[in-house]
């Protein structure tokens, strides 16, 4: 074998799933495989997918809740070298009906909370040739070839194909909140050289065990990934609830979990002030969206120093930056790298540029670009976008930011979302920690809206902590001591719930829509 192809997914996992053996890779909902399993189930699977025509590069949809076909799934994929195009199953019809005809996709493996849609849209795919339905033969659609029909198609050997490293290994679609989604390419080598900044990064161990309650399509699917190739077992749940992660963590001495900061705030709000048996955690991973100090505060007085963040892109997975479990700490002297998503990882170089993508000093504001080996070839069919997102190796973030002296990086807005107020740029994030620290606020969203006198006006969006009662003018005093005054808040709204996209992100997009829409009512009314 070249040496080259070992930078490819097939023989990476086909090597691992042998060495674990009898290990349980994963577990759900009472049932488990263990590696040997997952590794014969997937090369079956495999099978069935070349049997069906699939060749390297070709695009295989997984459209399905959290479950152990998932895993198996991914891993037949892996064995014939196809693509995947996984898709988060938050998603609405119509994303799932654009993103399944621009992939290409020519074989979909879909949950039965799916077959309705994949039903009355199957016309709209004319190449894909074969949908597999999770699914007993009986509760199958016409048309839709069971699980286990699919599965007994194959054997357990692992198919005869050579992958090679810049065949396309994956397109994974944005989770953005502005137009249709992006399909981001990735090659073999770049998810391979991915997974290998993952294990580093996290620094997993052998006997790792990890609960993934967020959507396998997202993160969590790429934290599985790096977990297999170490032997560690998966503890996979359909769904996020507080107070299932924290009883899986007493009762199965789970050492890593991984959650968005709103995941974060729901379990800390359901601890209270109760005492739960979480010495078995090593890491507490949480990224996808910024997290406010002070909650980041309770987090490490409650359940310990085992935080650590990552920050990266669909478009650079996860690791860009990282916050270690060292860097987590509330001493005067460090608590302001508590605002930081950390340093840039060793396969990761971080550049803050102006707009016209020159470097500035230390300590400046600009857009935060970033180059590694594993940051995608380009989004699929759109070379224009491609071309102002990739400049000279770069990859330019959309996030604006700043690098101190020793080379922590601070995340001060998504460039859109940033307000400018009356001349003045105003990072919401800023708005947001500062919000955060008043009493009885439980979680926070600061957007900018028209405003006829300030062009825009910072607006709070704000959930009280259960049981609190703060007020508008509470929030409103409190950020004079934390504020300049064209920052502070113009309005207060409190509101049941934020609203977040199908990637556990908060929707600003959303929330000023909604917004909107109350304006726009109110001046009906």
């Amino acid at each position: 074998m070249p040496a080259d192809t070992l930078l490819t997914l097939k023989p990476l996992y086909t090597n691992a799933l042998r060495k674990h053996g009898d290990r349980t890779a994963v577990e759900f909902n009472g049932s488990t495989l263990s590696y040997r399993a997952l590794l014969g189930q997937a090369c079956r699977a495999a099978h069935g997918l070349i049997g069906a025509g699939i060749a390297t590069g070709d695009r295989v949809a997984l459209v399905m809740s959290n479950c152990l076909e998932y895993a198996v799934a991914d891993q037949a994929i892996i064995q014939c070298g196809a693509a995947k195009v996984p898709l988060n199953d938050m998603l609405g019809e119509k994303e799932i009906r654009y993103i399944l005809k621009d992939s290409n996709t020519r074989v979909a493996v879909v949950g039965p909370n799916f077959f309705d849609i994949i039903s009355r849209n199957r016309a709209e795919w004319p190449e894909l040739d074969l949908v597999v339905g999770l699914a007993d033969a009986e509760d199958c659609p016409e048309g839709v070839l069971p699980w286990a029909d699919f599965l007994a198609r194959g054997s357990e050997t692992p198919p005869d194909v050579i992958v090679q490293p810049d065949d396309l290994a994956l397109i994974a679609y944005t989770g953005g909140t502005t137009g249709l989604p992006k399909g981001v390419l990735h090659t073999q080598r770049s998810v391979a050289v991915d997974m290998f900044s993952h294990c580093m990064e996290i620094g997993l161990q052998d006997d790792e065990r990890l609960l993934l309650s967020s959507p396998l399509p997202h993160s969590a699917g790429f934290l599985m990934l790096a977990g297999l190739l170490k032997g560690a077992t998966h503890f996979i749940e359909r769904g996020f609830d507080p107070e299932t992660v924290v009883r899986r963590i007493e009762r199965d001495r789970v050492t890593l979990v991984f959650m968005v900061p709103t995941m974060i705030y729901r379990v800390l709000d359901w601890i209270g002030e109760d005492h739960y048996d979480l010495s078995s955690l090593r890491t507490v991973l949480y990224g996808a969206a910024p997290i406010t100090v002070e909650r980041l505060r309770q987090g490490l007085e409650r359940i310990g120093p085992v935080f650590m963040q990552l920050y990266g892109q669909t478009e650079a997975p996860n690791f860009i930056t990282r916050l270690r479990r060292e860097d987590h700490r509330l001493d005067p002297d460090a608590i302001h790298r508590l605002t930081s998503c950390g340093q840039p990882v060793a396969m990761a170089e971080v550049r803050i540029v102006d707009e016209n993508g020159r470097e500035v000093p230390r300590g400046e504001s600009g857009e935060l670009a970033a180059r590694t080996p594993y940051t995608m070839t380009g989004y699929h069919g759109l070379p224009d976008k491609t071309a102002e997102t990739l400049v000279d190796g770069w990859l330019r973030t959309g996030d604006i930011a700043r690098q101190d002296e020793d080379g922590y990086v601070y995340l001060l807005d998504r460039s859109k979302d940033m307000i400018i107020t009356g001349g003045m740029n105003v990072y919401t994030t800023e708005v947001e920690n500062a919000i955060q620290g008043c009493p009885g606020v439980g979680q926070v969203a600061v957007v900018g809206l028209p405003d006829p006198d300030w062009g825009e006006a910072v607006t709070a969006f704000v959930v009280r902590a259960p049981g609190a009662e703060t007020r508008a003018q509470q929030i409103i005093d409190h950020c004079r001591d934390e504020l300049s005054a064209y920052k502070r808040p113009k309005a207060v709204h409190f509101v049941d719930s934020l609203p977040l996209t199908a990637y556990g992100k908060l929707d600003k997009k959303a929330l000023r829509a909604q917004a909107a829409g109350q304006a726009q009512e109110a001046q009906t009314l």
